[in-house]
C-alpha cells in the first residue's frame, strides 16, 4: 500500500506519544481498588469512645424501631415509591447493615463538631481520644475507615490544630506499639492555598519519623470549603495544585455544603445541598479529580432527625405531641434521602452523616438508588456480554461502548456500597476479575481475542 510519511518521521512522533501517554496515566491511575465507605460520620472528638460505632449501631436502630418499625412505614417517609418487594428488600438491608457495620468511615473532629474549648481541654481530649482510637485497634471496635479532622491552617488557628495532630498521633503511636487503624486519614478543613496541604504532607513526614511510623502511612484529605479551593486569585482551577501538594497522600476531598454556601454569600435560608452553587462546586470537583483515584464525599443535611417533644420521668407523651414526632423525624429523613439521592445522581457515592438516625436514610438511599434499575442493567450487560464487541438493541435504547462502561460503572458501584453481591455480578455472565479491572474497553478486548483463538 502506498504511503506518504516517512518512517523515521512517525517513529519519532510515536516515542513522543508514547511519553505523553505514560505521563497521563501517571496522573489519571483511574478509581482505586479499595472499598469507598458510602458516609464518613462526625462525631465531636471530646464524646469519642473505643465502642462509639457500636452505640451510633443501636441509636440507629432504636430511631428506626420507634419512627419506622416496618418497610412500608419507612418507604412511606422517606418517599420509597414501590409496591411492597423493593421496600422490603432495602428495609431488610438496611436492618442487617446497622447491626453488623453500622459506620463504615468515622471522623474524630477537633474542628465544628469540637466547639470552641480552652487549650488545656483540647490537649486532654487529644490524649484521652487516641488512647481510646489504640483500645478500639486492641478490641476491633473500630469502624473500617476512621481518622481525625484538625482545626484549618488560618493565621488564628494553625498552631492549635499542628498541636492537636502532634498529640494525637504521637499518644497514638506510642499507645498502639506504632501502628495505625487500618485506613487511618488526618482531614484539613477550610483549605485555600495549596500551601496548606504542602505543610501537613510534611508534618506528616516529620510524625512518621519521630513517632516510629511506617513511611507514607499517614494520608491526609481536603474539604473544600471556600471559593478559594475551586479558583485561586489568577482564576485557575485551584484543586490539582492542592493535590500536587499533598504528595500522593491525597486520598478523599470532601464537599462542605454549608460553609462553601457561606462563602459564596448565601443567605442561611438557602444554604442547601441542592444550591446551584453547590452543583456548581461539585461539578468541577468531579470533571477535575475523575480518574486519579481520588475519593470525592457529598457535605451533610443539617436538618437533624431529632424528635421536638420528649417525655419527663413519669410522663407520657400526648398523642398530639407523638404524632409531631413522627412529622419531624419523617421530614428529615425525606430530605436527606432526596440529599443523598441528588449527590448519588451527580455522581457522587459519599456523603457525611451527622446523627446516628441519619443511618438508616443513608444505607436506604444507596441500596434503592441500585436495587431500582438492577433487572434492566443486568439485562443490558448480559447482552453485552454474550455479543463481546457488538452493539446492541434492548427496547429502545441503543447501547454503545460508552454506555457499556456506565454499566460497568453501575455494578462496581453497587457491589462497592452492597447493595448487590458478587453472585449478582456474576449472573451478568462476568467474571470478578473482570468487573474488577474497571474497564468496559479492556473487558471487550480481551473477549475478542478470546473468540480470534
Amino acid at each position: 500500500m502506498k504511503t506518504s510519511l516517512p518512517s523515521d518521521t512517525t517513529n519519532k512522533l510515536l516515542a513522543h506519544l508514547e511519553n505523553s501517554n505514560a505521563e497521563i496515566t501517571k496522573i489519571y491511575p483511574g478509581d482505586t481498588l479499595l472499598r469507598q465507605p458510602v458516609h464518613t460520620v462526625y462525631g465531636g472528638a471530646h464524646i469519642f469512645k473505643a465502642d462509639t460505632m457500636s452505640k451510633l449501631g443501636l441509636m440507629a436502630l432504636r430511631s428506626l424501631e420507634e419512627y419506622a418499625p416496618d418497610a412500608e412505614s419507612f418507604a412511606n417517609a422517606i418517599g420509597l415509591n414501590d409496591s411492597g418487594k423493593l421496600a422490603q428488600t432495602v428495609y431488610d438491608q438496611v436492618v442487617a447493615k446497622l447491626r453488623r457495620e453500622p459506620v463504615e468511615d468515622f471522623r474524630i473532629d477537633f474542628e465544628d463538631g469540637f466547639g470552641n474549648r480552652s487549650d488545656a481541654e483540647e490537649d486532654e481530649t487529644a490524649v484521652r481520644s487516641a488512647r481510646e482510637t489504640a483500645r478500639g485497634m486492641r478490641e476491633g471496635t473500630l469502624s473500617p475507615y476512621i481518622g481525625i479532622r484538625i482545626k484549618p491552617f488560618t493565621e488564628e488557628l494553625k498552631a492549635r490544630s499542628i498541636r492537636t495532630l502532634d498529640i494525637f498521633v504521637s499518644t497514638l503511636a506510642d499507645a498502639s506499639g506504632g501502628e495505625l487503624p487500618a485506613n487511618f486519614v488526618v482531614t484539613l478543613p477550610k483549605i485555600t492555598t495549596p500551601e496548606q496541604a504542602a505543610v501537613l504532607v510534611k508534618l506528616l513526614e516529620l510524625l512518621e519519623r519521630n513517632a516510629s511510623l511506617a513511611s507514607g502511612s499517614l494520608k491526609m484529605e481536603f474539604m473544600v470549603e471556600t471559593t478559594q479551593s475551586i479558583f485561586n486569585h489568577q482564576g485557575e482551577v485551584a484543586i490539582p495544585a492542592i493535590i500536587n501538594a499533598a504528595k500522593n497522600r491525597c486520598v478523599a476531598a470532601h464537599f462542605g455544603t454549608y460553609d462553601y454556601t457561606a462563602s459564596c454569600s448565601i443567605t442561611a435560608a438557602y444554604q442547601t445541598m441542592e444550591h446551584p452553587s453547590c452543583d456548581f462546586a461539585r461539578h468541577v470537583m468531579k470533571v477535575t479529580l475523575a480518574g486519579t483515584g481520588v475519593w470525592l464525599s457529598d457535605g451533610a443535611t443539617n436538618a437533624l432527625p431529632v424528635a421536638p417533644h420528649r417525655a419527663n420521668a413519669g410522663e407520657r407523651l400526648t398523642d398530639e405531641q407523638l404524632t409531631d414526632n413522627h412529622r419531624a423525624v419523617h421530614q428529615s429523613w425525606k430530605l436527606a434521602y432526596d440529599h443523598t439521592r441528588h449527590s448519588l445522581r451527580h455522581g457522587f457515592y459519599q456523603g457525611w452523616d451527622l446523627h446516628p438516625a441519619q443511618l438508616p436514610v443513608r444505607y436506604a438511599a444507596c441500596y434503592a438508588f441500585f436495587l431500582e434499575g438492577f433487572k434492566d442493567a443486568s439485562e443490558r450487560l448480559s447482552n453485552f456480554m454474550e455479543k463481546a464487541a457488538q452493539a446492541t438493541l434492548v427496547g429502545n435504547v441503543f447501547d454503545d461502548a460508552a454506555t457499556g462502561q456506565g454499566l460497568l460503572n453501575y455494578f462496581l458501584r453497587a457491589l462497592n456500597c452492597g447493595a448487590i453481591t458478587e453472585e449478582d455480578v456474576v449472573a451478568t455472565g462476568m467474571s470478578l476479575e473482570e468487573v474488577m479491572s474497571r474497564s468496559f474497553a479492556k473487558i471487550m478486548d480481551n473477549r475478542r481475542k478470546s473468540l480470534q483463538v
